[in-house]
């Protein structure tokens, strides 16, 4: 490397001995890979509502922007595996893909049931896939609403009478 080539920080070269030239190059190169590293960061949130009849995965950006949407029933032709595991784990797979295209690396999780119901069973092999699609899970979160109490039973204070 010649002198005149090498300018670090607004010093010239002939100010700097020639030990630290390489030094300071080496840190400067240090620097810029820590701020692509930084940048390239891409946090998401995935919704996952499991019923009894399908599974539904809706990917987002922390503003709320749809990055995918894909269900049980736009994966496979029967109707009656929508909700299976195996299908919303090809589903989670498909939506997935998009949101690595798009420079994802973590995500956040809220799985979503039928009220006063477990989730169904597709949520939790959407969420193993997309562990192991490459994703960093940050949170589990279940987003099921609970009944407290609701509307009046029917019949009278004793009872239905018979």
């Amino acid at each position: 490397m010649a002198k005149e080539e090498i300018k670090t920080e607004g010093k010239k070269v002939e100010e700097i001995p020639e030990a630290n030239i390489e030094e300071i190059a080496v840190e400067e190169i240090t620097k810029k890979e820590e701020k692509k590293e930084k940048r390239d960061e891409k946090i998401g949130i995935v919704y996952i509502k499991s019923s009894s009849n399908n599974t539904m995965i809706h990917i987002t950006d922390l503003a709320g922007n749809t990055i995918s949407r894909i269900s049980g029933g736009m994966v496979t032709k029967h109707s009656r595996l929508k909700s299976n595991p195996t299908v919303a784990m090809f589903a989670a797979k498909r939506a997935a893909e998009r949101a690595k295209d798009l420079g994802f690396t973590k995500l956040y999780v809220r799985m979503k049931g039928k009220t006063g119901l477990n989730t169904g069973p597709g949520a939790h092999a959407a969420v193993k896939s997309l562990s192991k699609e490459g994703f960093e899970i940050i949170s589990i979160l279940d987003t099921t609403k609970v009944p407290r109490g609701g509307p009046k039973k029917k019949g009278g204070r004793r009872g239905r009478r018979v």
